[in-house]
């Protein structure tokens, strides 16, 4: 592995810290936060200027702000990415950890289309296929998308829709709906419990785009001999957690 570039380091330092606070910093702020000596900070704004990384604030004389080459090369980020490919990814390190069967879906008006899926190792799993379509409503990553759309959008596509039970334990009650996807509202996670496969129980968390967005949801499935409340829990946090990390890949800074 190659030397780190003390120079590059510290002007990536200085970019980074433009995603922070207001996007405003002038050169004693960045000296002070980063530690730096004020002739190496001088310098190196001056560069980024130079390549138009940076540009002066005009109504505030001596502070900087991100210039138009972080948005292009931004943009060209943008442009690459693949949500199936960077789901599949976060999926198989999802997957890795727990070893149980993982998933990443997307909503297509009151379904669910699987867009990715690692299996579990163990000889009991959940038997699934990318690519596969299910009712939103009875499994958790489409309760999670219904429940991440505004209101007047989810009652739109409920509107006189019959939800079909895939188990006797599927939620088919518009209203026992509605009351559901309120909790998961309020939670920032669901949870399924035999009502898409009499055999499994599964939790999923939402997945976010650079605009806040929810675009996905990513979820764990397990098979009710090894499903327990404990369980779930320990799941619920690693689903949130890899539902953050692939919204970090898509450009979310909002956190997990």
């Amino acid at each position: 592995m190659g030397r780190l570039v003390p120079a590059v380091t510290r002007a990536l330092d200085i970019l980074e810290l433009f995603l922070e606070g207001d996007g405003t910093y002038s050169a004693p702020e960045i000296t002070r936060t980063l530690q730096l000596p004020r002739t190496t900070v001088h310098e190196l704004l001056t560069t980024l200027a130079a390549r138009s990384y940076l540009v002066p604030v005009p109504e505030q004389p001596g502070r900087y702000r991100l210039g138009v080459r972080t948005y292009q090369l931004g943009s060209r980020y943008a442009e690459q990415l693949d949500l199936a490919a960077e789901g599949q990814q976060v999926a198989r390190e999802v997957a890795e950890t727990c070893d149980e069967t993982v998933h990443v879906a997307i909503l297509e008006d009151t379904d669910v289309i699987y867009i990715a899926k690692v299996d579990s190792t163990h000889a009991v799993r959940m038997v699934s296929a990318a690519g596969r379509r299910l009712p939103a409503h009875c499994t958790s990553v489409g309760k999670m998308l219904l429940a991440s759309l505004p209101l007047t959008e989810l009652e739109a596509r409920m509107a006189g829709r019959e939800f079909a039970a895939m188990t006797p334990d599927s939620i088919t009650d518009p209203e026992e709906l509605l009351a559901a996807l309120a909790g998961i509202r309020e939670a920032g996670i669901a949870s399924e419990h035999r009502e898409s496969n009499p055999d499994v129980s599964c939790v999923a968390a939402p997945v976010r785009d650079s605009a806040g967005r929810v675009v996905a949801a990513l979820s764990i499935s397990v098979p009710m001999i090894r499903w327990s409340e404990e369980r779930e829990r320990e799941l619920a946090e690693l689903a949130a957690k890899g539902a953050g990390d692939l919204s970090v890949r898509l450009g979310h800074r909002g956190g997990r």
